[in-house]
Formats: structure tokens, C-alpha cells, sequence
């Protein structure tokens, strides 16, 4: 317990908001760490600790600095990998060369995109272009892969390894294999030139599927001009803006935002026929085979018997579903009632509101950051023993004054990690819900010790005002408890390799932590621990929680469908080559998996960004919800606060990371199957 001392339990916060009653400020220091207003920082004066921690990044330049250093690192180590005799110092030579890359590259991912200076941007940028030009050079270098490959053929050296050395060192071979590496040089240059050609594909892809599109002023009625952004003569259209109750204007922008660009159009046709042949050349199938392999589902086969059997036990319901959004459109609009694929969003939260009042200003007053991060330090404790202390961070230690540092503490462990929350608002950060993995966990043989994780959690919360601390909406509450599952993924697991520490596990695993806390996140027994008014200390009724959860049911199935509809569309995309475009499989799958029309003239995969990170992934999210259902029925349901099934949780998932087969934590452990009713009972949230 050495280290606990170390932290800092209790800082006085002078701007805590005190209203009404003395009693409303008894937060826990975490909660009032994140209800004070952030005090400047009068430490100029004092040396830089560097970012994270890091000295050599007191400064952009030493970005360069830093990757210089693990360069140097990652040739003596392919020297020790290539020379040691075939064992687990291969695989432990191996894991140390990827976590010298890893904790350079992985934060300069982040600061690349999150900070606010654009030099340490721009130092960033150039640092990750530098290791990725390392990384692949690593692997297509056949002697490392040499080294590895003795190991693997050995079955003497293999049947003396432990399981998560051997799963490792086979993820490891994976990454050799992909790249093409058993091939002759002939076919290995063909791979490293088809790889080259994906970056840039993949990078215009995104880059375009994210630009507004234009028309004339003139083709848009006058009295809906100030509905759009203006550029001249033009119209600029640069979403769906699907929340309008107007119905013109959601026609308007999903007609022209996804009005086809040619030169988009063959981007994509383009993209998805060299991932086909890259996954030829190295033995696949498909790129579907190939991007599945490791995951839950395995095979593409697998993922469409998956929402094959979804879509069948969802059909009545969604058919229902878009009965009652049809019956509203007539309501609202009796001269054109047809139900159209731009009506979905609206007239979902339309129903939404007219079943149950669920406005989010009524809940937001009690659902306070404080109060939020308050209860999220209840849930670990109960749950697993942790806690969640708030740390001042030194000089330098972080880009903005406002990002808060927590200290995860075990009881019995000590300090397990840190958790660095950029929550709020900055014109110059995304405005997306994230979480990064700073520095992995991994055992350090030379020193016995733990290297403990660091992760960052990026919200887009509402600043304080000078009347009020931050106030969530539902939503917002939802969104932090769900990237709070991540980063304890990353806390909890104590695995032996920083390749498989934390989130780095299969794409359809990953998000089971974070959606099993958004069950947490909306029942009463867990919100009735901490949600009460800033001002008055009035706890949230549960007659209103009530009303949120059930909101949630109403066009749940629908909202479902056109998930599965998204997720078969990314199957049939990396599936075999068809003879047709790939408008024509959205139009084919659209009907058969949505159910509502194609509108002639869009393009609407064109738009599909996930293709680039999630390519043949995208059905993840809807396995990793039916498995968090599956672990909150068997776990949770009873009791959200139950420590014993709270450990065995940890114990049988979180703990590994990806060092285990994700389906056999899941099989191994709880009573799943593709035919469990969990498929069709978890929540649908909007």
C-alpha cells in the first residue's frame, strides 16, 4: 500500500457550487474534483514533467527525441529476437519490441489529434508516419519472422509454453502472415505495393465520405435556405439533418448529401477490390475471411447466420415499428404520408416524446458530473474493490487546464493505473466520444515490476458555468459510463503482454465492457446511488428513470434492423466479387434487411466511414450487445452492486484482455449460443 500513500485523496476545491443547502456539496473528493471549475495553474515557473509524464515531451521537438530513442530500442531487440534460442524469451523479445513502438506511436495517435498547440500536432503526425514506416518494415523482415516461425514449429517448444504465450506469439505470426511475408519476393513486393495503395484508397475514402455536398441556391425552395449552409451561389449540405421536424428539409439534405460523386463512387469500388486481393495473396478467402479471423464470429458465415436470425426474431416487431412511425407521419403530414428512409430518426424520438416525457433538461439538474463520476466510484467499489482518486497533475503533464487525472486504486492491489478524462469542450478536439491507450500493461521481466496502463478518456461535455457545475443529459450520462468500461477494461486486465493488454482483444469482444455499463448507466438501484439535484440534494424519482428506460423500447427493433442492414451491407462488400455496383447490393440489401425504399439517386454507402476502421467488422457492436446482455442477465440482473459476481466478471473477462479467445471466455464461462434469446432481448438504444 506504499504507492497509495503516494496519491493525493483530497484537494481543496474552493468553486464547488452551494446553493441551496450546505449538505448538497458532501460529493466524494472525486465527484468534487469534477464539480469544482478548474483553477489555473500558476506553475509557470517550474520545469516541464512533459506530457504523460514523459520529459522528452516538455516539447514538440521532443517528439523526435523520443522515437529516435525507441528506434534504437527496436534494433537491439530484433537483434536479441533473432538470436535467442526459439522459447518464451522470443515471445517476450517480441512483445518488448512491439511495446517500445506502441507507447510512442500510441501517444502520439492521440496528441496528433487532441491537442492544442499544432506544433505538438503536427510533431505528432510526423512521429506516427515514422514508426508506421518502422512497423512495416518489421513486418516484412523475414528474419524476425524466422525466429518466430522456429518457435511456432517446434511442438516441443510449443507444449512448454503457457496458453497466453503461445495465443501471443500466434497473433504475432498473424501480423507476419497478412502482410504477405511467406510469400516469394515476387508476390511479396505485389502485397507491399497492394498495401501501399489501400493507405492512400482508404485515406480518400474517409476524407470524401465526410465532405458536404453542393446545389444550387436556386433548386432549394427560398424559404429553406437558412436551413443549410450557404457558399455563394450554392447550398452546402453536410449532414442528413434528420432531427428536423421539417419534412422537406430532411428529403433536401438526404437527396443531395447523398447524391453520388463519381469519383468517390470508384474510390470505393476500387478500395474493396485490392482488399480482396490482398486477402487472395495471403491465403484468404475473402478480406471478410481473412478480417474475421480471432474475432468471436470467425468466419463471414458465422456473422450472416447472425443477423440472418436477428432480422427474423426482430421481423414482427420492427414491421410493428414502422407501423406506428407511418401512423405518426400521416398524423403529421396526411399529403404525404408515405414512410421514407429520412423519416426513421424523427419519427422514432417523436414517439419517444409523445409516450414519455423524457426531456433532457429535466434530467440533466441531477445528473451533474460530480454526481456522475460520484456513482461511477460507488460502482467500481462495490463491484470490484477500486476506487477512483482525483490527482493534480505536474507541469506539462497535460495539454489542457481543464483534463482531470484519476488515480484507479484497488483495496487490496494498490495502484493499478491512470485515467486521464479530457471531458470538455474545445473547438480544436473532435467532437466524438473516444478512448485511448496511452501506455498498455504488461509484467517487466527485468524488473518484476507491473507497468501500469494509461488511457484517455475524450468526452465533448458543456463547460461549467458561473450559475452551475456540468449538467448531462441522459445521453451524455450513458456515453461516460460507456467509455468508463473501456477504460476499466484497460485498469482491470493484468496480462502478461502489453499486445494483448486491455481493449486490445477481437473488434466483437471489445465493446462487450462498455455496453455492459450502459446497463448499468439506467437502472434505478445503480441511479439511486448518486443522481440528486445540484441545488437541492433531491434525489432523481424513479418514476422518471422508469419512463427513460421504457423509452428506450419504443422503435428499439427498427432502430436494430437498420444496424443489421448496415452490418449485411459490410459483409456483402467483403464478401466475393460481384458483376454488379455497389449501389445495386445496397439497393438489394436494403430491401431485403430494412424494409423501408431505396431512393433512386443516393449513395448512401458512400457515406459509410466505418468501412475503413470496421471493414467487415461492423457487425461487432451488435454481437458485443448481445453478449452484455447475455453477462448482465446471468450477473447483474439481480443485484447491480453484487461483489461476488462483480470479481467473477473480472476474473473471467475483463482480467485477460486479448490473450484468450474471446468465445471461450464467453462459452467457457456463461451460458451463450447464436440461438439465445439474449439476441433479441437487449436494450436497442437510439
Amino acid at each position: 500500500m506504499s504507492t497509495c500513500k503516494r496519491l493525493l485523496h483530497f484537494a481543496q476545491h474552493r468553486n464547488v457550487w452551494t446553493h441551496v443547502r450546505r449538505s448538497v456539496t458532501t460529493w466524494s473528493p472525486v465527484g468534487a474534483a469534477f464539480n469544482a471549475k478548474p483553477a489555473r495553474r500558476a506553475e509557470l515557473r517550474l520545469q516541464s514533467a512533459g506530457l504523460f509524464g514523459v520529459p522528452e515531451l516538455s516539447c514538440p521537438a521532443g517528439f523526435q527525441v523520443a522515437a529516435k530513442s525507441a528506434l534504437r530500442n527496436t534494433e537491439l531487440l530484433v537483434g536479441r529476437a533473432c538470436s535467442c534460442p526459439p522459447g518464451v524469451e522470443t515471445v517476450e523479445s517480441f512483445d518488448q519490441l512491439s511495446d517500445g513502438l506502441c507507447r510512442v506511436a500510441d501517444l502520439a495517435d492521440f496528441v496528433k489529434v487532441a491537442h492544442p498547440d499544432p506544433a505538438f500536432r503536427e510533431a505528432a503526425e510526423k512521429t506516427c508516419i515514422d514508426i508506421g514506416t518502422v512497423v512495416e518494415k518489421l513486418n516484412t523482415n523475414v528474419e524476425l519472422c524466422k525466429s518466430l516461425k522456429n518457435l511456432l514449429d517446434d511442438p516441443d517448444v510449443v507444449a512448454q509454453l503457457d496458453p497466453d504465450t503461445r495465443r501471443v506469439a500466434e497473433l504475432f505470426m498473424f501480423d507476419f502472415e497478412i502482410s504477405g511475408i511467406h510469400l516469394d519476393d515476387k508476390l511479396r513486393k505485389e502485397a507491399v505495393a497492394l498495401h501501399v495503395k489501400l493507405l492512400d484508397l482508404n485515406n480518400e475514402f474517409l476524407v470524401g465520405s465526410n465532405m458536404p455536398n453542393r446545389i444550387a441556391r436556386s433548386v432549394i425552395p427560398e424559404h429553406l435556405h437558412l436551413q443549410f449552409a450557404s457558399e455563394g451561389s450554392f447550398i452546402q449540405v453536410g449532414g442528413l439533418h434528420a432531427d428536423s421536424p421539417d419534412d422537406l428539409v430532411r428529403e433536401i439534405a438526404y437527396r443531395i448529401y447523398l447524391h453520388p460523386n463519381a469519383d468517390l463512387m470508384n474510390c470505393l469500388e476500387e478500395l474493396l477490390k485490392c482488399r480482396y486481393k490482398m486477402a487472395k495473396l495471403v491465403g484468404y478467402e475473402s478480406y471478410g475471411h481473412r478480417a474475421l479471423k480471432g474475432t468471436m464470429a470467425q468466419t463471414p458465415e458465422t456473422v450472416m447466420s447472425f443477423l440472418q436470425l436477428l432480422t427474423a426474431k426482430l421481423s414482427d416487431r420492427t414491421a410493428k415499428d414502422f407501423r406506428m412511425m407511418s401512423d405518426m407521419k400521416k398524423k403529421l403530414n396526411p399529403r404525404n404520408s408515405e414512410l421514407m428512409p429520412w423519416d426513421h430518426p424523427y419519427l422514432s424520438g417523436v414517439l419517444r416524446a409523445e409516450r414519455y416525457n423524457i426531456e433532457p433538461s429535466l434530467y440533466s439538474p441531477y445528473l451533474s458530473l460530480g454526481a456522475c463520476m460520484d456513482g461511477l466510484n460507488i460502482l467500481f467499489s462495490q463491484l470490484y474493490g477500486v476506487s477512483l482518486m482525483s490527482e493534480h497533475p505536474s507541469t506539462g503533464e497535460v495539454w489542457s487546464e481543464d483534463v482531470r487525472k484519476l488515480a484507479v486504486v484497488h483495496e487490496t492491489e494498490g495502484l493499478l493505473g491512470y485515467i486521464y478524462c479530457d471531458f470538455f469542450h474545445r473547438s480544436d478536439k473532435p467532437h466524438q466520444d473516444c478512448h485511448f491507450t496511452i501506455r498498455g500493461g504488461r509484467r517487466c521481466q527485468d524488473t518484476g515490476q507491473y507497468q501500469l496502463p494509461v488511457v484517455v478518456l475524450m468526452l465533448s461535455l458543456p463547460h461549467p458555468t458561473k450559475s452551475a457545475p456540468t449538467l448531462l443529459t441522459p445521453g451524455m450520462m450513458e456515453n461516460l459510463f460507456h467509455e468508463m468500461g473501456h477504460a476499466m477494461h484497460s485498469m482491470l486486465g493484468r496480462t502478461r503482454y502489453q499486445h494483448v493488454t486491455g481493449t486490445r482483444c477481437a473488434t466483437d469482444f471489445a465493446e462487450v465492457p462498455s455496453i455492459l455499463m450502459e446497463y448499468f448507466a439506467t437502472d434505478y438501484r445503480v441511479i439511486s446511488q448518486f443522481a440528486r439535484h445540484y441545488q437541492t440534494g433531491q434525489p432523481l424519482p424513479e418514476s422518471m428513470v422508469a419512463r427513460l428506460c421504457e423509452s428506450k423500447k419504443v422503435c428499439g427493433a427498427a432502430d436494430t434492423q437498420l444496424q443489421i442492414f448496415y452490418a449485411v451491407l459490410d459483409q456483402i462488400y467483403h464478401g466475393k466479387p460481384q458483376n454488379r455496383s455497389t449501389t445495386e447490393i445496397l439497393e438489394e440489401m436494403q430491401q431485403k434487411f430494412y424494409g423501408l425504399p431505396y431512393t433512386p439517386n443516393t449513395a448512401w454507402q458512400l457515406r459509410f466511414s466505418h468501412l475503413i476502421g470496421y471493414g467487415a467488422k461492423y457487425y461487432s457492436y451488435l454481437m458485443s450487445r448481445a453478449v452484455a446482455s447475455m453477462v448482465w442477465r446471468q450477473c447483474f440482473v439481480q443485484d447491480p452492486l453484487n461483489r461476488e459476481m462483480g470479481e467473477r466478471y473480472r476474473r473471467e473477462m475483463l482480467a485477460h484482455g486479448g490473450a484468450k479467445e474471446p468465445m471461450l471466455m464467453v462459452e467457457g464461462n456463461f451460458t451463450f449460443t447464436l440461438e439465445s434469446p439474449e439476441l433479441t432481448h437487449f436494450q436497442s438504444n437510439p
